[in-house]
């Protein structure tokens, strides 16, 4: 992408949540949306449902990844994906463990 706009400090941001999977999100570039995402990527996705619009700065706070980081990987590639955050191990444990009533 070499668009003299995104070279500044700000993005316009789409963000799509995956309605396929929970907790995933695909961060693009509003002005390009959607069409610089692979096929391949959009299909495992699933059906991209519009989250949120906003403007990222590299100082911004994001809950699960650096503002820098994901302007740096719109510009790159396009888009940015935020994978659901990893189960731990243990919690998946706990759901397994069949528990008793207890009165």
């Amino acid at each position: 992408m070499s668009d003299d706009r995104m070279r500044g400090d700000k993005l316009l941001c789409q963000v799509f949540k995956s309605a396929r999977k929970e907790q995933m999100y695909l961060y693009v570039d509003k002005r390009q949306g959607l069409e610089e995402v692979p096929e391949a990527l959009l299909e495992q996705f699933g059906r991209p449902l519009p989250a949120m619009t906003l403007i990222l700065t590299p100082e911004r706070t994001l809950g699960r990844a650096r503002a820098k980081d994901v302007m740096a990987a719109i510009r790159d590639k396009g888009y940015y994906l935020q994978m659901p955050p990893a189960k731990e191990d243990y919690l998946l444990d706990l759901y397994r463990t069949p528990t008793e009533a207890r009165y």
